[in-house]
């Protein structure tokens, strides 16, 4: 078992972090009124309902209600036990706390064979490096990456390495480390031969580059040959810790710079993230080698809502740059295009025209989506054709159909008329045309802006709820600012429960807490509560809008809701008992049983 943390020492680190700024290293927040707002981590959305409280150092989401204190959002979010949390953010506060953690909490959260796989990789990733670096063997690959423009610096940073040319040096080199020769397989290192059912190494003579998921691990490894052999590149196969479809490559480094720029720069390879990174781009990363999906959309959203994207300058290149735009855009993303001229690709264009110019020219001089689109719909297209040139200003009009913002359209409907001497008033009548079309067909509506922060979460507190699970909600609301008003509420109910279970649990904890010589704090009654779903209760009610000017009035009302409500199942449990009694016959009962429903209803009037 891991050591136990005096509570001294837990209540220290929460009290000296901000829950917004732990959450900030996960989650792009934007400000709005006291509260700051996101893209929820824990599930997938497109506007944000992800909220942080500053006061009440809590976190709650009114979309998958997800709630909790810094603690347990590293615990939800990175698997940690409560020690590794704690231990987690001691470091950030430059709190010393002489605990070491179990590896036994890492196991339960964590399958041997899972451990085995990240550690093959961690353990080759080293190996390879050395080789390159430092051996006679990967002398000719050091040079290579050299004269194609690596520097040290960053063969050292990323860790680049080499495999020997060799088909069974990696086999016999993990099996003597104690590795299982068919996990190592499925963990994409080897290769077993269906003929003989031998092992055999996966990459050989290849410059080999470490992928890593977003929490650091390293996944698996891209080995690039020395020459022209096929494939140029060699990818470790999907596995249950590499999915290319999920994986963006150098975001584990770039999500730091990411929150500080406030932009992410998306390259189509990690070779131009690696060059780019050189050039002092360090914001760069990359799909790898496959195109931009929508779980790729939704890890770049949750960091940043502005975006540069950075593909390769010839056809293709722009065609995938479109379809990733589009793609960005439909989240809600700001979206930039910086344009490589030449057909050149950025690490190409690095080498031939400098850092300095590609970070001025190429990236700091990218277009808007506008500017983009036009250029797109051009390529091909024979614009001194009448024909062509009529169907180019029909597609960009549709495109500025889809802009949001009045100037926007009217800046790049007087461009279209300048530039091809076209009455304004015309283009202004066919675009307004097309919007109306678009109008109808909904799945081609144009996007509209996501609704503020603030008013989802409006709507989500107003969800209609039965006037006394409100009252129970209000009760406790209060009940967690104020200790008073919990030994109040106490005697105003006379021994009576909540009717929701879960607010009665809540309820029964709230009790308790304050027994325990604790004082009204949100983030730390959260952390006295043990059961996760009441944890992510209590987020949703204490985010409600409350008024601070409680009257005895609201209290007795409340209590009345609550307490009614337990008056009218009685009745309704009456009214069956006094149906039976008159079915068979029991008129005496049924008369008595009438009389106390009565009573019941005069009671519900007090």
């Amino acid at each position: 078992m891991a050591e136990r943390i005096p509570e001294e020492k837990i209540d220290q680190i929460r009290n000296s972090v901000d829950i917004v700024d732990v959450i900030g290293d996960y989650v792009n927040l934007t400000k709005q009124g006291r509260n700051y707002f996101g893209l929820c981590p824990f599930h997938g959305e497109n506007t944000p309902s992800f909220s942080v409280s500053p006061d009440k150092q809590i976190y709650h989401c009114f979309g998958c209600h997800a709630g909790g204190n810094a603690f347990s959002f590293l615990m939800d979010l990175e698997g940690f036990s409560f020690q590794e949390a704690v231990v987690n953010l001691a470091k950030q506060a430059n709190i010393p706390i002489d605990i070491d953690v179990s590896s036994q909490d890492k196991n339960v959260k964590q399958s041997p064979e899972l451990q085995q796989m990240y550690d093959a990789h961690e353990l080759l990733c080293k190996f390879y490096h050395h080789l390159l670096v430092n051996t006679k063997d990967g002398q000719e690959a050091l040079e290579y990456l050299l004269k194609r423009g690596f520097t040290m610096e960053s063969i050292e940073k990323y860790k680049i390495g080499y495999s020997l040319n060799s088909w069974d040096f990696v086999c016999k080199f993990l099996q003597k480390r104690k590795f299982p020769l068919d996990l190592m397989e499925r963990a994409g290192l080897l290769i077993k031969r269906e003929r003989d059912s031998n092992f055999f190494d996966r990459f050989r003579h290849r410059i080999m580059f470490p992928i890593h998921n977003e929490k650091g691990n390293i996944i698996a490894f891209s080995g690039r040959s020395l020459g022209e052999e096929d494939p140029k590149y060699l990818n470790s196969p999907e596995t249950v810790i590499f999915n290319k479809s999920k994986t963006v490559f150098n975001f584990n480094r770039a999500k730091k710079h990411i929150k500080k720029e406030q932009r992410a720069v998306l390259f189509e390879g990690f070779a131009d993230v690696i060059a780019a990174d050189g050039a002092g781009v360090i914001n760069g990363i990359a799909t790898m080698g496959t195109s931009l999906t929508e779980e790729h959309v939704q890890l770049i959203r949750k960091s940043t809502d502005h975006v540069t994207i950075c593909y390769d300058g010839d056809k293709a290149g722009i065609q995938a740059a479109n379809r990733a735009l589009d793609m960005l855009q439909s989240v809600g993303c700001n979206v930039r295009i910086a344009w490589l001229p030449e057909e050149l690709d950025p690490d190409d264009y690095i080498k031939e025209y400098g850092a300095e110019k590609f970070k001025n020219e190429v990236i700091e001089a990218s277009l808007t989506y506008m500017s983009f689109k036009m250029r797109y719909l051009r390529l091909g297209k024979r614009l001194n054709d009448e024909g062509e040139r009529l169907r180019y200003i029909e597609e960009v009009l549709t495109e500025i159909s889809r802009l949001t913002k009045a100037v926007e359209r009217d800046h790049y409907l007087r461009q279209i008329a300048n530039e091809f001497s076209i009455s304004l008033d015309a283009l202004q009548q066919q675009q307004k045309q097309i919007f109306y079309s678009m109008q109808k067909n909904t799945k081609n509506q144009p996007q509209s802006l996501p609704p503020e922060p603030f008013l989802l979460q409006q709507k989500s507190n107003s969800v209609l709820r039965p006037a006394f699970q409100n009252a129970e909600r209000m009760l406790l609301a209060h009940m967690m600012n104020n200790q008073d008003m919990t030994l109040k509420v106490q005697e105003m109910l006379g021994g009576n429960e909540f009717n929701v279970d879960e607010h009665q649990a809540i309820y029964t904890y709230l009790l308790a807490y304050y027994e325990s010589g604790h004082v009204p704090d949100t983030s730390n009654f959260m952390q006295f509560i043990k059961d996760k779903e009441l944890r992510h209760i209590v987020a949703d009610i204490v985010m409600m809008p409350i008024n601070e000017d409680f009257t005895e009035k609201e209290l007795s009302d409340y209590i009345k809701h609550v307490l009614n409500h337990q008056k009218m199942i009685k009745i309704k449990e009456k009214i069956q008992d006094e149906k039976e009694a008159e079915r068979q016959k029991d008129y005496t009962k049924a008369a008595l049983i009438a009389m106390e429903i009565l009573q019941l209803r005069k009671s519900l009037e007090k």
